[in-house]
């Protein structure tokens, strides 16, 4: 016997139909969820279940304060490929923003020790970015650089590749790093600036990032919106 669909998975199934058919497209925003409700002649309940069933599957995104909108197809992304964002996104025929949102001194933390493997008090230099996709926030990203590695970053544009910095200006290349990916929830300026709801899942990818030699160059802590990326590594060797 087959079994009939609940409404939140009929409503699920309708979207999902109009958005294969490209009835509703990338970007566009749904109806709000009280129009929703009628149209489908269901509870708020209901239709908030099934939108919330599609965002955990990609298909759609949630705006704070603003609604729901038809997910873009998610980025393929490498973490352990040293190309930078605005490179490996034009790859992709996307378009890539960054935003500086501060910098400065700091001291390290708990969790910078540990991750770094460096001693408290260890002085740092914080940078922190927001970046964009097709004009949309997706990652808020914050590098924490051993500060007497760079000695006069504060008067270099930081709003660009680091990675390409680093070398121009320090001769200091990349080589191998050290990765963590973890669910989390966003909080503070990373809610904000992922136009999230306070709480929301966030996707956290720690990268220890080490020079040719082996020595110790940062710390990134990247949080993504969990809806824009999709993680693929692959380890095997290159052309000779």
């Amino acid at each position: 016997m087959t079994r009939l669909l609940t409404k939140s998975e009929q409503i699920c199934q309708t979207l999902h139909r109009y958005i294969d058919s490209g009835q509703l497209t990338a970007g566009q925003q749904l109806p709000a969820e009280r129009a929703l409700s009628e149209r489908f002649a269901t509870t708020r309940i209901t239709v908030k279940e099934a939108l919330s069933t599609l965002e955990a599957e990609g298909i759609i995104y949630r705006a704070e304060r603003r609604g729901w909108f038809v997910a873009p197809p998610r980025l393929i992304y490498d973490p352990a490929r040293h190309t930078h964002f605005h490179q490996w996104i034009t790859e992709q025929q996307r378009s890539a923003e960054t935003r500086l949102l501060g910098q400065g001194t700091e001291l390290a933390s708990s969790d910078l020790c540990h991750w770094m493997a460096i001693t408290p008090f260890t002085p740092l230099f914080g940078i922190r970015r927001q970046r964009l996709i097709d004009g949309r926030p997706v990652l808020h990203v914050s590098h924490h650089l051993l500060a007497t590695r760079f000695p006069g970053i504060e008067c270099q544009p930081l709003a660009g590749s680091l990675t390409e910095l680093y070398w121009h200006e320090y001769g200091i290349g990349q080589g191998g790093a050290r990765l963590e990916v973890t669910p989390v929830a966003a909080r503070g300026e990373i809610a904000r600036v992922l136009n999230l709801a306070q709480g929301s899942p966030v996707l956290r990818l720690v990268r220890i990032n080490y020079d040719e030699d082996g020595a110790l160059i940062d710390c990134d802590i990247e949080h993504w919106r969990p809806d824009a990326i999709c993680i693929s590594l692959d380890t095997r060797p290159g052309p000779p």
